[in-house]
């Protein structure tokens, strides 16, 4: 709905005009729970005559049936849509609406104040020319305002409306209003917010809403509709380096050819010189081309199709660049990254990145450290927990371009994803590339895998066992790798515990450190295949995620997953170790199966019922499997 003006009466086609060449400003409401930033934006929404007829009757009724206020009208309910969040009277999902006044036009995001939903407002963040950070008045700075307030100066959003509500609640205080500017302003030079107003506020009651309060005679700033209606939002992409990430390869018939998408920052012309990330490959553009006809420039914020002088190879997530400022290119770089899902972030874990249009797989290195919000302190961590923020290194499976989140939040600024969920689990910021990355490079070797199992009369491949502690896999395996032995085969047996007295005798039984043991023993196994061997991995390996990173690491037909299939109850009264004992009595922490879960294959290559099969039995048909596949 657009703000009433007379101009709809009279002269639709100026109004709409008028209405076209407003400026557009994105804004932000955070802060802590309870704050008022759903009664704040209800507020403008109804003082701004944004309300029809119908939605008022509504709201009336609502108000009396689960409102907050009485029986009174409670701005609120026009912004928290959710059943839920009516009937907690929070805020649960991220919120937009869309207003205008004569002067602008906006759109606003109301986001959760609670701890447990601080992933959603990183989401409303992301877009946001202004952050609107409430406070209550009686209450005064707290963790969650420092929290937003951080991730605020994190995504990159410079202008503050310091918004302290609930005035009316402390008898418009001058002295509670000076004490919660100062302590905000103390905390905010610390993370580099400098362009801070305040704004002394009853959202309920309207006051320094639209018009100045009577109530606040020792104010004498602006009104909050005065400050959103005149703030000057530099646009930075209009002057940032030429990017276009291709979101599409246009190819309507065999004469056009084109790259389409979203200009991120900078400007371009036909004739200019262009650089593609992160092939490198250059050439000229011909033609800009959009659905009006052809432009003579295209600016940051347009769709447009571009045209080459040359036919060269482009695909969706590559990156069109100037030729003299070129897209940043590597395979690893350090980042900041929100973590926003109940699990933690494991290191070592494979996730998918998604920066831009490219998708690629990435693992996480143990955090450099994480950041305590309340006093800015850097912390040790193994790990990230929901909410919690952390600098990483971050290796992606291949190259892609990118640039500083500081020079472009589109290029750099990327979400994770759970594999095999695709949830997503979390947000990153990119720092810089590591300089290793830019000059290690594969080495061309004249020897190939391919020949060194053809000499050993075999194709290399893995066999993954997995299955509960006492299920027989390491049996079954040294049975198997025996039978081959005999057949004149080259093989190599990965024992878990074996490897634990070496490789990985640093690693303990946590979550995190064992998707550093699986790692690590994938890594291993991938050049042992590549020296043409069998390689045989008998480990627990107890998370879907990591067996699943072990099979990306080799050729499709090379990787088979072996589930021993045990009960529970099976390999506990078998206990060859006594293990299971140990863990029933709270003597081994994280012990899969009893103190720590273990996710079953769902589709294995080899499922060995060991209640009904031998390990001799076992043992053949792998060995089986394996000349049906054309291994042996």
């Amino acid at each position: 709905m657009a703000h009433v003006s007379d101009l709809i009466a009279t002269d639709i086609d100026e109004y709409l005009k008028v209405h076209e060449r407003k400026s557009l400003l994105r804004f932000i409401t955070c802060g802590s729970v309870d704050d008022g930033k759903s009664t704040l934006i209800g507020r403008l929404l109804y003082d701004s005559k944004m309300i029809f007829e119908d939605q008022m009757a509504a709201l009336e009724a609502d108000s009396k049936k689960v409102g907050t206020q009485g029986g009174e009208i409670d701005f609120a309910l026009l912004v928290d849509g959710l059943a839920a969040e009516r009937e907690q009277g929070i805020t649960i999902d991220v919120a937009y609406r869309f207003f205008s006044t004569e002067r602008r036009k906006f759109i606003v995001a109301d986001t959760p104040g609670h701890e447990q939903y601080t992933r959603n407002m990183v989401t409303g963040a992301s877009t946001a020319d202004v952050a609107v950070i409430l406070i209550d008045a009686r209450k005064g700075v707290l963790t969650q305002t420092r929290r937003h307030s951080y991730l605020v100066s994190l995504i990159g959003i410079r202008k503050v409306i310091l918004a302290i509500n609930k005035m009316d609640l402390v008898d418009y205080d001058h002295a509670t209003f000076d004490r919660i500017l100062g302590d905000y302003t103390a905390f905010a030079a610390q993370i580099g917010l400098s362009d801070i107003t305040a704004i002394p506020l009853s959202a309920l009651k309207g006051d320094n809403m639209l018009e100045p309060s009577p109530a606040t005679p020792w104010y004498h700033g602006p009104t909050l509709m005065g400050y959103l209606e005149t703030v000057e939002v530099a646009d930075a992409t209009r002057g940032a380096p030429f990017r276009l990430p291709v979101q599409w390869v246009n190819r309507p018939n065999l004469d056009f050819r084109g790259f389409s998408g979203v200009i991120t920052g900078g400007e371009i012309r036909p004739g200019d010189a262009i650089r593609v990330a992160p092939s490198g490959k250059t050439s000229t553009v011909t033609r800009i081309v959009t659905q009006g006809g052809d432009l003579d420039v295209a600016v940051a914020g347009q769709s447009v199709t571009l045209t080459l002088a040359d036919e060269i190879d482009i695909s969706r997530g590559d990156v069109i660049a100037h030729k003299d400022s070129p897209a940043h290119v590597a395979d690893q770089f350090e980042a900041t990254v929100v973590w926003m899902h109940d699990q933690p972030m494991l290191p070592g874990r494979p996730y998918l990145l998604k920066l831009g249009a490219k998708t690629v797989t990435a693992s996480i290195t143990e955090p450099k450290y994480k950041v305590n919000v309340n006093t800015l302190e850097h912390l040790a961590a193994k790990k990230l927990e929901l909410n919690e923020i952390g600098v990483c290194n971050i290796a992606t499976d291949q190259p892609v371009a990118f640039d500083p989140y500081a020079e472009n939040h589109d290029t750099g600024g990327f979400v994770l994803i759970d594999r095999l969920t695709n949830n997503t689990v979390g947000a990153g910021l990119i720092h810089f590339a590591l300089r290793r990355s830019e000059n290690i490079h594969w080495q061309a070797l004249d020897v190939a895998k391919k020949e060194r199992a053809q000499l050993k009369n075999q194709k290399s491949c893995i066999l993954w066992f997995t299955g509960l502690s006492g299920a027989g896999k390491s049996t079954i395996a040294n049975l198997v790798e025996k039978r081959l032995y005999t057949l004149g085969h080259h093989t190599y047996l990965l024992d878990g515990d074996n490897v634990r007295h070496g490789l990985n005798k640093d690693l303990g039984f946590t979550d995190a450190d064992r998707v550093e043991n699986i790692r690590r023993v994938a890594e291993v196994s991938k050049l042992m295949v590549d020296a043409g061997m069998i390689v045989l991995v008998s480990f627990i390996s107890p998370f879907r995620a990591e067996r699943r990173m072990a099979r990306d690491m080799v050729e499709v037909g090379e990787f088979f997953e072996v589930f021993v299939d045990t009960p529970l109850a099976v390999a506990e009264e078998r206990d060859v170790k006594g293990l299971y004992k140990k863990a029933r009595r709270g003597e081994i922490k994280n012990f899969t199966g009893i103190s720590s879960p273990y996710e079953a294959p769902e589709h294995p290559e080899i499922h060995l019922d060991t209640t009904s099969l031998s390990s001799e039995a076992a043992a053949e048909a792998i060995v089986a499997r394996l000349k049906e596949a054309g291994v042996i």
